[in-house]
Formats: C-alpha cells, structure tokens, sequence
C-alpha cells in the first residue's frame, strides 16, 4: 500500500542542518534510538510539526544509520503519515473523514462539504465510529479519558485457566476464529523466552468493539492481558494500537504504569493506517519498525513470532473475556450460546437500526434476532434487503439468510463468514452494487503489494466490477486464483465482496 500524494525522496541524499538535527532531538525527548521504535520516532515527528517535514526524515535517517529511501519507502507504506512539500505548505489543520459504507449511508460527502474549506481532508475507510456515523477525526485528536477503576488479576494457576478455556468454547474474536486454549499451549510448549502481543489494530470497516472495550471495560482487557502474560510466562507484553484511537494512549500508559509488581512490561504501539497490519505476521513486521508486510508461513507465530521469539498473538475482544470465563467457570460461560454455538461476544451492529453499537449477545445469535433484541429493529420505513455478517471481507448475504446464527462455520456454506462481528444492516435505500464497488476499491488501496495475486487481482476485480454486465467467467476464475496463491487473508477473502453479489444478488450485475 502506498500514499499517491506522497512526494518521492531526493535523487541524492540530503545532507541533515544542525536545526533538523535540533528538531529531531525535540522530537524524540530521549526515546531511545532502535529499530523496532521507527515507527514510533515517525509519529513523533508528524505530531509536533504537522507532517513529516525533509530535513527531519534525513536526520532520523542518519541517526539510524539507514539510506533515506528506506525511510521513504516505511513512511509511505503507512497511509496516515504525510510527507510535507517543504515549498508549499498548507497551514490548515489535518481532518481524516471516514468515506466507508455506514458514513456515506449517514452523509459524510455532506460533511466532507462543510469542512473542506477550514481542514486538510483526508478520505479514510473507516475510523472506528460506526455508530456515531459520519465520523471524522481532528489531527492530532484531543485525548479522551477512560474512567479509572480498580482491578482484579486472578491468581490461577496456569493449567487451570486453560482448561477453564478449553472447556468456555472460547475461540480469536479477531475474526480467523483459531480455538484460544490450544493456541495458548502451542505458546507454552516452546522455548523461552516468550511475548504477549496484544493487536488492538482492529481495521475491518463496521467494526468498533476494541475502542468500546478500552474505553467502558479496560479492567477486563487488562486483566485478560495480565491472565495471558502469566498462562504463557511471557517477559514482555506488546500492544498495537490502530492510529484512529490515538486518543487512548494517555489513558491506556496511565493505566499499564499502575500495574502490579511482577507484570511483564507492557510497551504500547502505534498503527499508522495500514489495514493489512490487523494480519497478525504483517503486525510483527510493523512492530519490528518495518513495512507491515505479511510472511511466508511457517515459520508460524506461536514458534518464531516478533524479534523471532514464541509469540501469543490476540486481539482485545478475546483477552477481555478471559476473566469472565474464569469467574464464571468454562462450562457456564459455553452455555451462554445460542443455535448450538457456545459462550458470547460483542456484534458491531450499524447501518439501517434504530439502535447501532456495541451488542453483548450470545454468539451464534442469527442477524433477525440481532436486529429485533439488541438493535431496536430496523430504521423507521426500511425493511432488511442485506447484510454484511462480517465486515468488508464477510461477504453480502439477503435478508432470507437472516435467520442462519452468527457464527464460525456457519455462514461460510452460504460463501460469507462473521469474522470480527461487524454486521452491517441495509436496506432497498442502498445501493448494493455501489457498495460492492466501495469495499473492492478498499481492499485495491490496502493491499500492501507484496503478492502478485492480490495486488493485480483487487485492481482487476475492480475494473471488471465497473462494467455495465459483469464477467462471471473471468471474475471466478480470478477469485481462485486470489484464494488459493495470496500470502495473506486479504487477497484471500476480497473476492467475497464480488462473489457473494453473483451468488446472491445476480440481477444487480447483468
């Protein structure tokens, strides 16, 4: 993935002044110079002047012992750094607007009207606010304070609380769904030492849960965290967090600064707009301070994961539930599923409801049940045409499959999935071949690049989505070659946007 606006670096290197060296130094106050904090020393940079300004970039790049162009070529990969034309600045503030499906249903070309004149714009896929839509986000973002409260750190033994999860049903709610107690021992069982990393870089447009969580349950999440640190013996902890929710990060240090004695260190990270970095190996590569470009497998995470050592890797949702499950008991909380699927989780439910956000319900719950019990059903004058039960990526199902449950295993018969949860509601208001088109031109401007088949294959399928009949032949044929050659879940599941609207909708593309 790369910035268009982005300008190229210097035929030659440039030569850092004693001010770019004195800028920098203000820049980093004292933040150590490694490699694994690049990314970090970028959003420093960008923070204090605006933008990432030549003369800085040449004296980090010094500092760092490493060619310009490779720190051209990291802060271009990463869509929310912006590289300044020292000749033409513009002094206006920066304005990211969230241009996906559920803002443009709410208006956000309206909004994007009104702030054109006194902002920079920037149309980004989502922000992480669906159901405050449309969103946008000031730059940088005021902080926003979570409320401080006491915490509870079970002091369990590890085996018990794996078989506590075992027995809970408890599978990654980051949307592969892998089973969360063999994932914990697969950890354990390799050589020390061993790290937590926790991706809170949740980037799949509709969904939201991971801010909801960090904001109205830190507890748990901490807790959860602190429970995983402990099962696996980790001796560090990492937290990645999506750029969009900047905002925590006084919060979220306060927080992690409080912690009892004997809790590995926690070092918090920062996304910078790359939605395949939500892929977990692409995640460790930008946390490593490089282009967040996912690896060839295996080497899998669990044995040789960041800095090459064992590594858990969750996502919020699923730490925040560990301590539930362990006052709750295994058993009690599997029981808590519905249509034979065990335990809870959180639906990001947005779009045509009277009441979008965060839903606590029981997975397996159908997307009708959703709707009626926990969104206050559908908008006033629509009536449910489609569904996305999965984010982007989960595939656009009608209203007739509204009853199949929520769940891993169950959608996918129907060529979707429910991934993170996010479920996105519309009705006969919605263009649904024009959403197609929106969410193939997301997966097109994410893709990193790396694999031929998803960086020619999105850019195809979307030309092919243009015409006025599709080809079914050439656009079948080009979801096999996507699912079977792309090196990561991105090229692997973008052809579902297009698949499911031959499969389900054909009368909307010729």
């Amino acid at each position: 993935m790369s910035n268009a606006s982005t300008p190229r670096p210097p035929a030659a290197d440039r030569r850092p002044t004693d001010a770019d060296q004195a800028a920098l130094d203000q820049a980093l106050a004292g933040l150590p110079i490694r490699r694994d904090l690049l990314i970090e020393h970028l959003h420093r940079l960008q923070d204090l002047f605006g933008g990432l300004r030549p003369g800085p970039l040449a004296a980090l790049a010094r500092r760092h012992n490493l060619p310009q162009a490779e720190i051209y070529e990291i802060a271009s990969f990463y869509a929310h750094f912006e590289i300044l034309d020292e000749n033409a600045p513009d002094p206006r503030p920066l304005a990211r607007i969230c241009d996906g499906p559920i803002c443009q249903m709410r208006g956000a070309d309206d909004l994007i009207g009104r702030l054109e004149k006194t902002h920079r714009l920037r149309r980004v896929p989502c922000v992480g606010r669906c159901a405050d839509a449309p969103a946008w986000l000031a730059v940088p973002q005021p902080p926003t304070p979570i409320a401080a409260s006491r915490l509870a750190f079970p002091a369990d033994d590890p085996l018990r609380v794996l078989d506590e999860l075992e027995q809970s049903g408890l599978r990654g709610m980051g949307g592969a769904g892998f089973p969360t107690a063999r994932k914990w021992r697969l950890v354990r069982e390799q050589p020390k030492p061993r790290t937590l990393v926790v991706n809170a870089d949740e980037g799949e447009p509709g969904t939201f849960k991971d801010r909801h969580l960090l904001i109205h349950h830190l507890p748990r999440v901490i807790a959860g965290i602190a429970i995983a640190a402990r099962a696996i013996e980790a001796e560090a902890v990492y937290v990645y967090l999506r750029d969009e929710y900047a905002d925590l990060i006084p919060a979220l240090e306060s927080a992690f600064a409080a912690l009892p004695d004997g809790t590995p260190p926690i070092h918090l990270r920062r996304g910078a707009g790359a939605y395949v970095c939500g892929e977990e190996t692409a995640l460790l590569e930008s946390l490593e301070g490089k282009r967040g470009l996912p690896r060839q497998r295996p080497p899998y995470a669990a044995e040789a994961g960041l800095f090459g050592r064992p590594t858990l890797i969750n996502n919020v949702e699923t730490l925040a539930w560990v301590p539930t499950i362990l006052a709750m008991g295994g058993k009690e909380f599997a029981a808590q599923g519905r249509h034979g699927a065990a335990g809870l989780r959180l639906y990001s439910l947005s779009g045509r409801v009277r009441n979008p956000g965060i839903k606590e319900a029981p997975n397996g719950i159908t997307t009708r049940e959703l709707i009626e019990e926990f969104g206050g059903g559908m908008e006033a004058g629509h009536d449910l045409t489609a569904f996305l039960p999965g984010g982007a990526s989960g595939g656009l199902l009608p209203a007739r499959l509204a009853d199949v449950p929520l769940t891993f295993g169950t959608l996918e018969p129907h060529g979707a999935f429910t991934g993170s949860g996010a479920v996105m509601v519309f009705s006969k208001a919605d263009d649904l071949r024009q959403l197609a088109l929106g969410l193939m031109g997301f997966f097109a401007h994410e893709s990193c690049g790396q694999c031929t088949p998803c960086r020619m294959g999105c850019g195809r399928a979307l030309d092919l989505m243009a015409t006025p009949r599709w080809n079914r032949p050439a656009l079948e044929s080009l979801a096999a070659v996507m699912r079977d050659a792309s090196i990561c879940g991105l090229g692997q599941a973008a052809p579902n946007v297009f698949l499911s609207l031959l499969r389900h909708f054909p009368e909307l593309v010729g």
